[in-house]
């Protein structure tokens, strides 16, 4: 599916302070490798990937979040591009609320699995150049992202609420 000018060297870690969700650490890997290799294409120094995850629950992501954003709420995702500009491989570190991810995920009425895949591919993409700071660059970014949990067998997990005739005509 990727071709090899695609498929650059990804290195996964993986973390999980909280155990209570079920996306194992090769579907996480997995979901990681589909997104950096889906928008490997756009990068002109693309040397490869290490991406580290770490999966928390609400009082950890809080104390991040207040620690490196200074703000005191729980959140879904921290994402950080560590990267150095000039050279060598991208680097992300990505911090999920898998506490929240069950929360959100039991009033959404899908998986707490699908809900933290989300959180995940949506912390990639702020790192790989999304942004959804207006109506229209969200509307993209989370299109990708159902795209890409889609593609996965996650289903819609952001937009599942809203058909695809409306997703056709809004633009999604």
């Amino acid at each position: 599916m990727a071709s090899s000018k695609q498929d650059p060297d990804i290195i996964i870690h993986v973390v999980k302070n909280f155990k209570d969700i079920d996306l194992s650490t090769p579907e996480i890997k997995k979901l990681v490798k589909t997104v950096c290799n889906r928008f490997a294409e756009h990068e002109t120094r693309n040397t490869g990937y290490e991406v580290s995850i770490a999966i928390v629950d609400d009082n950890e992501i809080r104390e991040l979040n207040s620690r490196f954003l200074n703000r005191r709420a729980a959140t879904d995702c921290l994402s950080f591009d560590l990267s150095d500009d000039e050279k060598g491989p991208k680097i992300f570190d990505l911090v999920v609320n898998g506490q929240m991810a069950v929360r959100q995920a039991s009033l959404r009425r899908h998986s707490g699995k699908a809900e933290l895949a989300l959180y995940i591919t949506h912390g990639l993409l702020h790192n790989l150049g999304f942004d959804d700071s207006t109506d229209g660059r969200a509307r993209k970014m989370h299109q990708a992202e159902d795209e890409i949990l889609q593609q996965l067998g996650y289903g819609l997990v952001y937009n599942k609420n809203t058909s695809i005739k409306e997703q056709l005509s809004t633009g999604y």
